[in-house]
């Protein structure tokens, strides 16, 4: 079940069939971009990107923003936690960033209608970027009209376009990430937890594991790990691609800033590409 592959000097991993983040190797300098076929696992080159900038939307004081709004949504199906386990989902990320509990609680009151509040719509986007990048962008929006405006803007204005609903969603699925330091944890120990709670796969990702799981398993696999007292440096359910697309280039960093563009705009909850890049090129734009 587990996935070990030699690793490039910078420590992302090479071309694989399964492993999460999949980097194929060098393309001729004549190629702007190539289609990588890869068996599902992790996500995009874009989420590690963004994780080793560390915190993008807590850099732009966005993060509160967006947990605020997705309790207020999820709460609509229910405000006790315990019964609602994508409002327990939200309410254990907010905690995760320290967001006082008395916010937390008057989110989910302007979610079950207990006080007033914006009514939040939820849309999801799907487009194309430079090469041929599958985008989804999900949003929450009290005005629907500024929202797809804004967002056909992002995309014509950074080489990108929108597609119809349906276009690339076939591409994804959902699933739970946990990544954990190789410090903190052995190969053995994260395996035991993966058979033993639900998990589907244990990546070798150079300097972390990577577990994957089913949405369903994921809360079960990652209250796991932390009763093991092991810390995670990331957990979330996300959108993951069968087949990449490996830009280089100007193209590559065009495709960078059609994202950023997206991750910026202030409706904006959460991004998805199958967009991959040169191993060397990625650690220059994640600075």
């Amino acid at each position: 079940m587990a996935c070990h592959r030699p690793l490039q000097p910078s420590g992302v991993p090479q071309a694989y069939a399964r492993c999460y983040n999949p980097v194929v190797g060098r393309v001729s300098s004549a190629s702007i971009f190539t289609t990588i076929e890869v068996l599902m696992s992790g996500h995009s080159k874009w989420a590690t990107i963004k994780h080793k900038k560390g915190a993008l939307d807590a850099k732009r004081g966005k993060i509160f923003t967006r947990l605020i709004k997705e309790i207020t949504i999820a709460a609509r199906a229910g405000g006790d936690p315990d019964g609602n386990p994508r409002l327990r989902t939200a309410v254990l990320a907010a905690k995760a960033e320290n967001m006082p509990a008395d916010n937390i609680k008057r989110a989910i009151q302007r979610g079950t209608g207990e006080l007033e509040g914006a009514i939040y719509e939820e849309i999801t986007f799907e487009g194309y970027g430079p090469g041929g990048v599958a985008i989804i962008v999900e949003v929450t929006t009290d005005n629907r009209n500024r929202t797809v405006s804004e967002i056909r803007h992002c995309f014509s204005k950074n080489g990108g376009n929108l597609g119809e609903s349906g276009s690339v969603r076939f591409m994804f699925s959902k699933k739970g990430i946990i990544a954990v330091e190789k410090s903190a944890a052995t190969e053995e120990q994260l395996m035991n937890i993966v058979l033993e709670h639900g998990g589907e796969d244990l990546n070798d990702e150079g300097d972390t594991w990577e577990i994957l799981t089913d949405p369903s398993a994921f809360e079960a696999v990652l209250h796991a790990v932390k009763a093991a007292n092991i810390p995670t440096v990331m957990s979330e359910v996300t959108m993951i691609a069968s087949t990449y697309t490996k830009l280089e280039g100007p193209a590559a960093a065009q495709m960078v800033r059609l994202l950023e563009a997206l991750e910026d705009f202030d409706d904006t909850q959460n991004v998805y590409s199958n967009f991959d890049m040169d191993a060397a090129q990625m650690e220059q734009v994640a600075g």
